[in-house]
């Protein structure tokens, strides 16, 4: 009762992800605020009658010193999460083009740190997605079909050959699961020599038969069955959603990532309609993780999702050859 009669105020806070040179600016939180002595990116409560870019603007000029220009500001993630004591909506932009040198002007610590470097542990719990999202790449690309091992291994050397990436997802549903194995080991080898980060797709087991990956990709039908994260923190975990309440349950399994579609009608599923732009960003706005758009796009969308909250595109026939 006393929860209902003094529920608790959602605050809407402007975070800034200011890069520069591949690093990252973060400050420390000081001692007496709420979630003190941990980092943070810098930013602020959006006060009555703001933008939340207008209140961003502000935040870093008073905290830091820098300067940003509206147009420079691009969306990155909307994260709300509840603290128990208070509960908070991070309205999170990020921006490459941030004039001047920071510095702490309330007496915080601030530094550069590369994305690779910011440890969960290290931030309040609701700052852990932004984290994902920068480690993330803006594309992410998904094998085609693959009709034998032999076959998949070949126009796998030959889409990397073509179209160099930095993650992919290993799908091949038409193989059983012994010939999955045998393709995505070679798969994930071939992949670790040029530098591609490779996700097994399938139910949990993958992970364990095919050492060496970078993570899972799990389709909706192996997600929806599972009450807890699969697969260790150290390694990515991703779902592929279409709707508002698949994202919600992806978000509560602890996925660093989901895919969500079909944005465009696909040649590989003709009679399936696409949602469209405006459908993503809405539900993109409910996500509390990191979303690439899927069905139809290529990298020719990229900003068109990142201007919509999501991490960027996911698909096939923008780089796979056969």
């Amino acid at each position: 009762m006393a929860d209902q009669a003094h529920p608790v105020r959602e605050v809407h806070v402007a975070v800034g992800v200011v890069q520069r040179r591949g690093r990252v600016l973060i400050a420390r939180r000081p001692d007496h605020a709420h979630q003190g002595g941990l980092l943070e990116f810098p930013g602020g409560k959006v006060e009555p009658g703001e933008t939340v870019q207008q209140a961003l603007i502000r935040e870093l000029a008073e905290e830091t010193g820098l300067r940003v220009s509206p147009d420079a500001l691009e969306p990155l993630i909307g994260i709300r999460h509840d603290y128990g004591d208070k509960r908070v909506f991070l309205d999170v932009w990020r921006t490459g083009q941030a004039e001047g040198e920071p510095e702490g002007r309330e007496g915080q610590a601030v530094a550069w740190l590369a994305p690779e470097a910011l440890r969960d542990e290290d931030f309040p719990a609701a700052n852990r997605p932004i984290i994902r999202a920068l480690r993330l790449p803006q594309t992410l690309a998904i094998t085609g079909h693959v009709r034998s091992v032999g076959d998949g291994l070949a126009a796998l050397t030959a889409s990397l050959d073509r179209t160099p990436v930095s993650a992919l997802v290993l799908r091949a549903p038409a193989l059983d699961d012994e010939a999955y194995r045998r393709f995505a080991d070679a798969a994930v080898a071939l992949c670790r020599d040029r530098g591609v980060a490779p996700l097994l797709h399938g139910g949990p087991e993958r992970l364990t038969a095919v050492p060496g990956a970078a993570g899972l990709h799990l389709p909706w039908h192996e997600a929806r069955s599972l009450s807890s994260r699969p697969v260790p923190a150290s390694v990515w975990l991703g779902v592929s959603c279409h709707d508002a309440g698949q994202l919600a349950r992806a978000a509560a399994l602890g996925a660093d990532y989901v895919t969500l579609g079909p944005v465009r009608p696909t040649p590989t599923h003709p009679a399936r309609p696409g949602r469209g732009w405006p459908w993503f960003a809405e539900r993109v706005a409910e996500a509390v993780v990191p979303v690439y758009a899927l069905g139809g796009v290529g990298p020719d969308d990229v900003t068109t999702a990142r201007q919509a909250g999501g991490q960027g595109i996911a698909g096939i026939r923008f780089w796979w050859t056969a």
